[in-house]
């Protein structure tokens, strides 16, 4: 990707004038393709697991991968800040063309993710034991859940590690490497769960170990992705790793800030939503069942509009670096225009099309009846969402990872007031309401802080400038 132009630097008496500074729609679009293909690569995995085990295993082997697969996801994902915090700072670094500041911001979180995952493995049982009892399962169950929690958790320094790759691949626009990758990984987890559970008939252990398997082999492309990606960058006189600078007490408190930040932040947006799934129980099965397949509908579309999120985190990280304000307000501009249409474009065809999924999802009369009921709602959340998850993408390029923090703290109490306010007088339809006005106050807490983020960018470009 181009280096972003100075908007200032003009030579006196040229006759043509410089490129715009920052991104061009082409730009954005080579961008975020490979990530959009990268994240739809992801829910191929949790399908060829049900088929292999729905095929060569038994009711009690499905229902223990469903189980012991939420455990593992559920404290996963709470360790996402090592993906976001990294492709921020790692975007800063490329913009300000500090090139030892690219690799120590690489190595920083690689250090934390593979001590996260240490601890994880050491805590195992701990965290095995606490999950299965919130959560509510047959003893046969719970016993081959164990099973499969005990093995699959043996990879978690590697899936932490490589959560920080990614992240470093997006901050250096390497987005390629990146679908390369993601590829990999579920093309061999696949690959070793046909040949464990379905060949030798491991059952819901077999998945596990090439799950964990998948996830040491992939760290090991990782690793070698994103260091041939360096190693082609501008040379440096600092050593490829410069201790001192990793390991500087400045720089590694910042990183520890912003991801404690992200991590309160992604701990809220859970309550969010397992506030919805709470809520939605209250009104029967059906409804239940319904919303959660609706709920499969806008996580489909999340693939599209994250592509686009992600393509701004690493653009306007770089404007940042470079100090740069019109190549940030370019790179917030083409990344959200784009997004906006694919949202709009989603909302459209959910409205038109939504009926035909929900037929392909399920064959049960009363589920198909309430979801399509709530068609409208769906579309209109999911126009609406492209926003929050653009400004989501811009605050995570600039690290400006407590007005996030603070932003989903609101947007939060506004979603629980919504739902108090509308869910007596329009049940489920009030549910949604009020789940539309999350999305928007998600998105409205962090846009009325963009002037202020841009004055502070402005002084930044001046005092660089002088």
């Amino acid at each position: 990707m181009t280096q972003f132009a100075d908007s200032e630097s003009r030579r006196d008496g040229a006759d043509t004038e410089s490129p715009p500074p920052g991104p061009s729609r082409v730009e954005v679009l080579r961008t975020a393709w490979p990530l959009i293909l990268a994240n739809a690569t992801v829910p191929l995995l949790g399908l060829a697991d049900t088929a292999v085990i729905g095929n060569t295993g038994t009711v009690v082997d499905l229902g223990a991968i469903a189980l012991g697969a939420l455990i593992l996801n559920f404290v996963y994902w709470a360790f996402g800040f090592l993906r976001m915090g990294t492709t921020g700072f790692v975007a800063q670094a490329v913009g300000a063309q500090d090139e030892p500041e690219v690799r120590a911001g690489l190595a920083r979180p690689l250090l934390l993710g593979a001590a996260i995952g240490v601890v994880i493995v050491v805590l195992r049982w701990p965290i095995e034991r606490v999950s299965l009892g919130l959560l509510s399962g047959g003893a046969e169950v719970e016993s081959i859940a164990a099973q499969y929690v005990r093995v699959r958790i043996w990879g978690a320094p590697a899936c932490l590690a490589t959560y920080v790759v990614m992240g470093g691949l997006i901050g250096l626009g390497a987005t390629r490497q990146l679908l390369a990758l993601q590829v990999f990984l579920n093309g061999i987890n696949i690959a070793l769960d046909v040949l464990f559970a379905g060949v030798l008939d491991m059952g819901a252990v077999g998945v596990a170990l090439g799950t964990a398997i998948a996830e040491w082999t992939s760290l090991g492309l990782a690793l070698w992705l994103v260091a041939r990606v360096l190693r082609r960058r501008e040379p440096s006189d600092e050593p490829f790793l410069a201790w001192p600078r990793i390991l500087d007490r400045a720089r590694l408190r910042e990183m520890l800030s912003a991801h404690s930040d992200i991590l309160v932040r992604t701990l809220l947006l859970l309550g969010g939503f397992a506030w919805f799934t709470n809520q939605s129980a209250k009104f029967g099965d059906a409804t239940l069942a319904s919303n959660h397949l609706l709920l499969q509908l806008v996580s489909f579309t999340a693939f599209f509009l994250d592509g686009f999120a992600f393509a701004a985190e690493a653009l306007v990280g770089r404007a940042k670096g470079a100090a740069d304000l019109s190549a940030f307000d370019r790179a917030v501009w083409r990344t959200t225009e784009l997004a906006v249409v694919s949202g709009l474009l989603l909302a459209g065809t959910i409205l038109v099309l939504g009926g035909v999924g929900i037929d392909l999802l399920t064959d049960l009369h009363a589920v198909r009846a309430v979801a399509r009921d709530h068609l409208v709602e769906v579309g209109v959340y999911v126009a609406l969402s492209a926003w929050a998850f653009q400004l989501d993408g811009v605050f995570i390029g600039v690290t400006r990872t407590r007005s996030m923090r603070n932003a989903a703290l609101v947007s939060l109490a506004g979603f629980l007031a919504l739902s108090w306010l509308l869910i007596p007088a329009y049940g489920n339809h009030g549910l949604w309401i009020a789940f539309i006005g999350y999305v928007v106050l998600r998105a409205a807490s962090l846009g009325v802080l963009v002037p202020a983020l841009r004055r502070s960018l402005a002084t930044s470009a001046s005092r660089t400038r002088s």
